[in-house]
């Protein structure tokens, strides 16, 4: 039992300690991938700029990249230490020049929860 309550206590540290953001980048149907060569150039060479460029960026971990093809919309889940970072990194990888990008501070569930378990 004590074991337990240690682990999450030790994953609740962590996870206060990550600087979330969420990337939402959204393109025409023109410009997506699936209908326009210059954009589908773009996205093939969109993931090993974003390995070559985390460093530079500041950016402490992808947490997720997801997409609705439908929608024409990406969503990243970073750890990073700033909007600004961020910012340069979609101009450098080439999402900006396809995407119109929306940057987002963001919390994990579990410390918004405690949070306010702790203001009763």
């Amino acid at each position: 039992m004590l074991e337990n309550q240690i682990e999450s206590l030790i994953k609740l540290e962590f996870i206060t300690k990550l600087m979330l953001f969420g990337v939402f980048a959204v393109h025409s149907p023109e410009s997506c991938p699936l209908n326009n060569q210059k954009s589908r150039r773009i996205f093939l060479e969109i993931q090993g700029k974003l390995k070559a460029n985390v460093k530079k960026f500041n950016i402490t971990k992808i947490i997720g990249f997801y997409m609705s093809v439908l929608e024409h919309e990406w969503i990243i889940i970073l750890d990073a230490k700033s909007a600004h970072d961020i910012e340069q990194l979609c101009i450098t990888v080439g999402i900006s020049s396809i995407s119109t990008v929306k940057i987002v501070p963001m919390n994990d569930f579990s410390v918004t929860l405690k949070r306010l378990q702790s203001q009763k």
